[in-house]
């Protein structure tokens, strides 16, 4: 049985509809309105029902595999975060390339999303994500053995894109084969958790290994724990769905995927990743051809995606994202506000560690220490937001969550370089997560019921390209501030922790701007919606 929003005056609840092939099924959380076109051509006919894994036990190992792939994912990149001297010294990185092993990984991780999404939904997401394990194994293990900078940096955009096969398949598998209620809301709050858990781990087994055995250890150990949950996950994760009508998958990849529309968010999404990873190292790259280039090129193919979206809609074919799922304010606010405090999210990560290393002159690891109490806070506001978000009112849930996160920012930017640890940063490392976690189990929730059942990869895509495209935004525009606030410093050493200060100061007040402007977004797009999470009859 689908499931469908309903926009009322007053509350918006989800509610059953009859699996009829109809267009209801494809218009989840949209407003009602006479005539309105569907959003997206009906499924096949001889689509089947993907399995549904009733059992507890099997459906705790089917979360606890997803999760772990997931983790590792993180994991690798708070290896490299806390590693990357380590590797530098190895290797002999150039300081020209110094960010790129991390900034490498976004951004074919961002740009590969949409493509891998649309894929799982017609080869089937367990083959997916067998796919996604074991290349990722191959990826970790190929990055420990990497001898120069060039193949490291190469392993890294591999390991990005094993990512974007993996996040899609690990909604879809979600989102299909578990039950509706607490087994699916946990099973989605596990993937948020997954991420600040992992990335801590790698942080601190990180910083060990990078003091004692070496960097190379913890990409060794990732590569052995994904490859044995690729083993497990080929007899745990349930079986694809099996379409009566025959076809090969050859020939339904045409049929049923918008290969042009993909070509065209593909080429877009790579080309602006790969621009605001260039700014975000160097903001004077911008005045380079090159870069002028792709970011003039990936502008234009937007409204090009969005004419062939509409042509397609227009035509009764697949449209990749159906321009009318735009019109429903639920899902555009969501995507907007996923958008917005993923990046205050992983950009406060970032420059409290640069305020902690090179304001108070603490090392690495110490400051990777300070920061872990916003990953744990992080991976219990999920667990609990998968236990109670069908008992949460959404809208207050999320206002307020989004509230208490705007302090956080106000907070570092409030802070004196020469206060304890205890007296503000520690509240601020606290209080950062709580609305981008809440919002992650809230969105794949609203999101995975926009999308009809054969699409629920792709929603997964859809939503994590906006939290990837928040992150490469946000570090973008938030280097842009602090470099050019700290030039304009009065102190004549720009590299002084004064001058450092005021270019961190100005970024923590943008980030408290745009939770100011998630807050708004919280109460406009959200106050129609009453209850996620219920479970159907």
């Amino acid at each position: 049985m689908a499931t469908q929003v309903l926009t009322e005056p007053q509350s918006v609840e989800l509610q059953p509809v009859k699996a009829n092939g109809g267009p209801a099924e494809a218009e989840a959380l949209s407003e009602p309105s006479s005539g309105s076109p569907p959003a997206t051509p009906c499924p096949p006919a001889d689509d089947a029902k993907p399995a549904i894994v009733h059992s507890k036990w099997r459906a705790t190992l089917v979360v606890a595999q997803l999760l772990g792939l997931n983790l590792f994912s993180s994991f690798c990149n708070g290896v490299v975060v806390v590693g990357l001297p380590a590797m530098a010294a190895s290797l002999h990185i150039d300081e020209g390339l110094l960010v790129w092993p991390t900034s490498v990984f976004y951004l074919t991780a961002g740009s590969c999303l949409l493509l891998a999404g649309s894929i799982a939904d017609v080869v089937g997401t367990k083959t997916m994500s067998l796919v996604g394990a074991f290349t990722a194994a191959v990826s970790a293990m190929a990055c420990g053995l990497a001898q120069s900078s060039g193949q490291l940096i190469a392993f890294r955009a591999l390991q990005g894109i094993t990512n974007a096969i993996i996040v899609p398949s690990s909604v879809s598998i979600v989102s299909t084969g578990l039950r509706e209620g607490r087994p699916r809301n946990l099973g989605f709050a596990c993937l948020g958790f997954a991420g600040p858990i992992g990335f801590s781990l790698g942080l601190v087994l990180g910083g060990v290994f990078a003091d004692s055995t070496g960097w190379r250890a913890a990409f060794y150990l990732a590569a052995a724990t994904t490859f044995a949950l690729f083993l497990a996950g080929i007899w745990v994760l349930p079986k694809n769905a099996v379409r009566p009508g025959g076809k090969s998958i050859w020939s339904r990849i045409p049929a049923e995927i918008d290969i042009v529309g993909a070509i065209i968010g593909t080429a877009s999404l790579v080309m602006l990743s790969y621009v605001l990873a260039v700014l975000s190292a160097d903001i004077h790259s911008i005045h380079k051809a090159s870069t002028i280039a792709l970011l003039v090129v990936s502008v234009v193919l937007i409204p090009a995606f969005i004419g062939w979206m509409q042509y397609q809609e227009k035509h009764q074919r697949n449209a990749l994202i159906p321009n009318s799922l735009w019109k429903n304010w639920v899902f555009t606010s969501c995507c907007l506000m996923v958008l917005f405090t993923t990046a205050v999210c992983n950009c406060m990560e970032l420059y409290s560690s640069l305020f902690f290393q090179k304001v108070q002159r603490h090392s690495a690891l110490h400051a990777s220490l300070q920061i872990l109490p916003s990953l744990i806070s992080g991976a219990l506001t999920n667990i609990s937001t998968g236990i109670f978000v069908n008992r949460m009112p959404v809208m207050w849930s999320v206002l307020i969550s989004s509230t208490i996160s705007a302090v956080a920012p106000l907070l570092m930017a409030l802070i004196h370089p020469e206060w304890p640890y205890w007296y503000d940063a520690f509240f601020a490392q606290i209080l950062t997560p709580l609305s981008c976690d809440i919002l992650f189990t809230v969105g794949l929730l609203v999101v995975s019921d926009v999308f009809p059942p054969h699409m629920q990869a792709l929603s997964g895509a859809v939503f994590n390209t906006c939290a990837q495209l928040g992150t490469a935004i946000g570090l973008t525009v938030t280097s842009l501030i602090a470099t050019s606030v700290t030039n304009s410093s009065s102190d004549a050493d720009k590299e002084s922790p004064d001058a450092l200060m005021d270019g961190y100061r100005a970024v923590f007040w943008t980030m408290f701007a745009a939770m100011a402007l998630t807050c708004v977004l919280s109460v406009l797009g959200l106050r129609t919606v009453k209850q996620l999470g219920v479970k159907r009859d």
